[in-house]
Order: structure tokens, then sequence, then C-alpha cells
């Protein structure tokens, strides 16, 4: 699958750079188009689980341009002790972009979660373009948005959006056209922050953090540092 598809998103910041905190999907990035075949995937998958002694369902709607799939494992809560009931389900979502922005830089990364995987995903500039992208057209605010904001930019050195990418990204969202300089990019979040609600940001990201302390730097002036970096 990664030979057509990059792992983007939160979860791949979780997998590859150790964001400490939780997402709630998985989000992929079609790259190539030859020999792209999610159903051929998801039905090895369900056969996999199977083998392995789940049940499993997974469905798949190929309809939209992002294209999902849920994968429904029967049991699993109840084991883990998370239900009372053996027939509710754990539901993961995946989701595929399968028309993304031009000019994304990919690489490919091996790492250990419990066994080797080889993932090929965008690298740190373009996974914060796509973020900034967000930050400046998600119709409704998002804490998770934020706080992976202050984490780009309190890395050493802090990341800065690939501008290339960034103004593909905001082009195809007909919003903006051209290269995007840092200065717009800044300039821009920096005027979304007055009109925040910052106890619902942190309300919305609460349940997601490793470090419940965390949320203790989702305020105006550490916002505003981070992103003047």
């Amino acid at each position: 699958a990664f030979q057509n598809l990059s792992f983007v998103g939160g979860t791949a910041l979780r997998f590859l750079f150790d964001l400490p905190r939780f997402s709630e999907d998985l989000d992929f990035s079609l790259e190539t188009k030859t020999g792209y075949a999610p159903e051929k995937w998801l039905g090895k998958l369900k056969r996999d689980l199977q083998l392995s002694g789940f049940q499993a369902t997974i469905t798949f709607n190929d309809r939209k341009t992002v294209q999902s799939a849920w994968v429904r494992v029967e049991g699993i809560l109840s084991e883990a002790r998370l239900a009372a009931l053996p027939a509710q389900k754990l539901s993961i979502k995946l989701e595929i972009d399968t028309a993304p922005p031009k000019g994304a830089v990919t690489e490919t990364k091996v790492v250990n979660r419990f066994f080797l995987m080889a993932l090929r995903h965008h690298d740190l500039p373009c996974l914060m373009a796509g973020k900034v992208r967000a930050l400046l057209t998600r119709p409704y605010t998002k804490g998770r948005d934020w706080y992976d904001l202050v984490w780009y930019r309190t890395r050493r050195p802090p990341v800065a959006p690939h501008p290339v990418f960034l103004a593909a990204s905001l082009a195809q969202g007909k919003v903006g056209t051209g290269k995007l300089s840092a200065k717009n990019w800044k300039k821009e979040l920096t005027a979304k922050l007055e009109a925040l609600d910052w106890p619902q940001i942190v309300s919305d990201v609460r349940p997601f953090l490793e470090r419940r302390q965390d949320k203790d730097f989702l305020r105006r002036e550490f916002v505003l540092q981070a992103i003047r970096g």
C-alpha cells in the first residue's frame, strides 16, 4: 500500500515523530494511482484479522474524493474491560485523499511499534503545511490543531510549512494563490488568535493528551510565541 500512499495526519505524527497526543483515525494521501487497490488491501486486512481470531467487518466508501473505510472488531473492547457488552465494537476509521495538493515531499521511515513497519509519509514541513491549511480553512475550531501547531513550532529547529506545498494546499481550497511566504502564514494565524475560545480549545484537546499538563500551554501568549518561533 505504501507504494501508493503516504501516511499523514495526527496518527502519522504520533507513530513517526512521537507526537504526545492520541488521534482518532488514520489519514493517507494518494501519491501514485498506478496499482492503487484499496479494496484488495482491505480484503487482505479482513482475512488477516480473522485468521488471528478477531471478528472483523470492514466497509469502504469510494464515492467521494476523500475515500473512507471503517474497520470494526467485535469483542476486543470487552476482553480489555473497556466495554460491558461483548458485541460492542472497536471502530477504526481510515481516510484516503485521492486528489491531494501537488508538491509533497515524501520519505520512508522504518518504525518499531510491536513489529517493524516501513512507512512512507510526508516530511515534517509538508505535514506542517497540512496543519496550517487546516488552521486557516477549517470551518470550526479544533483544539488539537492548535496543540499540534505549538508542538511543531517548539521543536528545535522550529518546523515551518513547506511553502510550495502550502501554497498548493491553499489554492486547492481556494484560499490564496501562488507561493505563500513565512510572513503571510504567521500573520494569518496570529490574526485568528483574537477570536479563539481558549477554554473550548483546552476542552477539545484534553482527552487526547498523554501529558495532561500540556493543556496549560494552550494560552494565547504561548501560542503567539510559538508562531513567532
